[in-house]
């Protein structure tokens, strides 16, 4: 599995940059994002910059992927870290609310629903 994780880039240089994020420090292909300025985020699957993320988008994915993290590690103190609120924590965008359903699932139900009241009645 391919996990994108959020990056700053800390130098820029022609289709590349050097960025940080998540404890590690990689040179990143940039051609599908252009140059960016020094302290932009990026989100980077296999050293490759596909997105350019706000801070606040960052944040939230470096908390999620720290989350998933703390549950795929078995070493014992990380289990003494594994509490509910730990990962409420570290998800704290996605508590307490319902996710919101995606523009085409939201369409077929629109078209459902018309499908539905404009269907004949049996008598």
């Amino acid at each position: 599995m391919c996990i994108g994780l959020p990056m700053q880039v800390i130098e820029s240089g022609f289709g590349y940059a050097i960025c940080e994020g998540m404890d590690i420090k990689r040179q990143v292909d940039t051609l599908l994002v252009g140059e960016q300025a020094v302290g932009t985020w990026l989100l980077v699957f296999l050293n490759s910059a596909r997105e350019v993320l706000s801070e606040v988008d960052a944040l939230k994915m470096s908390d999620a992927v720290r989350a998933v993290d703390l549950i795929m590690t078995n070493e014992p103190f990380s289990q003494a870290a594994l509490s509910t609120d730990t990962i409420d924590a570290l998800f704290a965008d996605l508590i307490d609310r319902e996710p919101p359903k995606p523009a085409s699932l939201l369409a077929w139900e629109k078209e459902q629903e018309e499908e539905k009241n404009n269907a004949p009645t049996k008598e």
